[in-house]
């Protein structure tokens, strides 16, 4: 018995298309400009945030943004959150998600071609890559010219630059969770703890592999971002848009001919040389666009030297596409729409809860958690007798005097464990934890078995108080 292996038809197409390498030319205008302005602040924060330090007192970290897992805080300059506060951390996300729907409705992608973090590592790898190589002819010439001691210096600059980067950028998000200083020591005297060094390697590698060589591979197969943000734009939000109500027919152009009978656009390919994606625009809008806008600033300075108009590339509506191809005039940019006042009020009535919440916020609380085995314990005397463990947490930097009372059963005994007596005080160290004991004894009498108690811790200086409203166990009455 013989196998037959079908033959492919000869018009297969492969599973898997080879990446052709793309060499985004330099240009200059505005979004260029604006695109490195950008990046610059935008390295410089992530850079530069954990190095800024921000006085909390003696018994505080003072690093201005720190996210101390072992400590249990997230420090936010005078923000301080702690573990039960978590849901601040999800307000901050659930801002930062309305804030990038809101801009994606007004502007289109402006979040993936200025400050999404792939955008701006890669436009500072490729403007590496520039300074080494060369611009766009340049780097072409240089890849299919055969090995020799130019390109192989230039080869591994580039890529030792590249690498430093990448271990800066590893070592700077590290930063964000241990004092940096002190972690900068410790790590290059070789005692970081190993996670720091796992981190750094992992980080490094990625850095490098996702802005040095997969680069807009990872915008068009690995972020999801372009198929979500086609749910949350309409047809009155910017686009960067080809006028092909003008520029069609294209065609070549001399001086000495005339623009009669024939579209602006020259075809030099300036804008598709320009795109760091590779893609021509004058196709329509497409999923790889990230809308950076540099094809606007290459098709100006043509348009320019051709002496025609600007704006054959500009940011445009759809809407304003569908007026021009039925005849119609295009109408102006229509800011404030029913999408775009949704995210802005939602955006607005958190803001102001997280705010109200966190200028009314006590800054100590109290916890009270009942013993559960024995649920109680009926003494010699008759008496019930119940145990709590009480916990105190002292949100700021200065040690707190507390004073304890509990009411609602009479005749109650409160002895606080390790305290003389009658004693109800305790101190709480700053930025601390403590945890304390109590029983209460209470004669069975006066109690059925359904009893409350409220505990009050009251800050002695200030007068801040914190209530609990715990059960009291006891034998139930028929």
């Amino acid at each position: 018995m013989s196998l037959h292996k079908p033959t492919p038809p000869a018009d297969a197409q492969p599973l898997y298309k080879k990446r052709e390498p793309i060499y985004p030319k330099l240009v200059s205008g505005n979004f260029r400009t604006f695109k490195f302005a950008f990046m610059g602040l935008a390295l410089l924060v992530y850079y530069g945030l954990p190095w800024l330090r921000w006085d909390r007192g003696p018994n505080a970290p003072d690093q201005a943004v720190l996210f101390d897992f072992a400590g249990g805080r997230f420090y936010f300059g005078p923000i301080e959150i702690w573990p039960q506060e978590v849901y601040y951390i999800t307000g901050i996300l659930i801002l930062a998600s309305l804030g990038l729907f809101l801009v994606t409705s007004l502007f289109g992608r402006v979040w993936c071609g200025y400050a999404c973090p792939q955008t701006v590592w890669t436009d500072l790898y490729i403007a590496v890559e520039r300074f080494f190589e060369g611009d766009r002819n340049k780097r072409i010439k240089l890849n299919r010219a055969p090995w020799s001691i130019n390109k192989l210096w230039r080869k591994v600059a580039k890529h030792a630059v590249w690498l430093i980067i990448a271990a800066a950028t590893g070592g700077a998000l590290v930063f964000y969770f241990h004092d940096a200083p002190s972690l900068v020591f410790s790590f290059f005297t070789g005692h970081a703890d190993a996670t720091a060094y796992v981190f750094v390697a992992l980080l490094t590698f990625t850095t490098y592999s996702l802005a040095g060589t997969m680069r807009e591979q990872v915008c068009t197969y690995l972020c999801p971002w372009p198929r979500i943000q086609a749910a949350l734009t309409d047809e009155h939000a910017l686009n960067v848009t080809y006028r092909w109500d003008r520029g069609e027919p294209r065609g070549p152009h001399k001086k000495s001919e005339s623009w009669e009978g024939r579209g602006d656009c020259v075809d030099c390919n300036a804008c598709v040389t320009a795109c760091p994606m590779g893609i021509d625009i004058r196709n329509g809008a497409q999923l790889e666009c990230i809308h950076c806008a540099l094809c606007i600033d290459a098709c100006d300075d043509i348009m320019r030297k051709v002496d025609r108009p600007t704006g054959l590339i500009a940011y445009d509506t759809d809407n304003n596409v569908e007026r021009r191809a039925a005849g119609l005039p295009a109408l102006k940019f229509k800011l404030f729409r029913p999408r775009v006042i949704i995210y802005a009020v939602l955006i607005a009535a958190i803001s102001a809860l997280m705010v109200f919440g966190l200028a009314t916020r006590s800054t100590f609380e109290l916890n009270v958690l009942k013993d559960r085995a024995p649920a109680f314990v009926q003494l010699s005397d008759g008496r019930i007798q119940n145990g709590y463990t009480v916990k105190l947490v002292n949100k700021q930097a200065d040690t707190r005097a507390i004073h304890f009372e509990v009411s609602g059963i009479d005749d109650a005994e409160v002895l606080l464990v390790g305290e003389e007596d009658g004693v109800m005080d305790v101190e709480v160290e700053g930025e601390h934890v403590d945890r304390f004991r109590l029983i209460i004894k209470i004669p069975e009498e006066n109690v059925d078995g359904n009893d409350r108690l409220r505990i009050v811790a009251i800050d002695t200086e200030t007068g801040e108080q914190d209530v609990n409203l715990i059960p009291f166990s006891s034998p139930r009455r028929d």
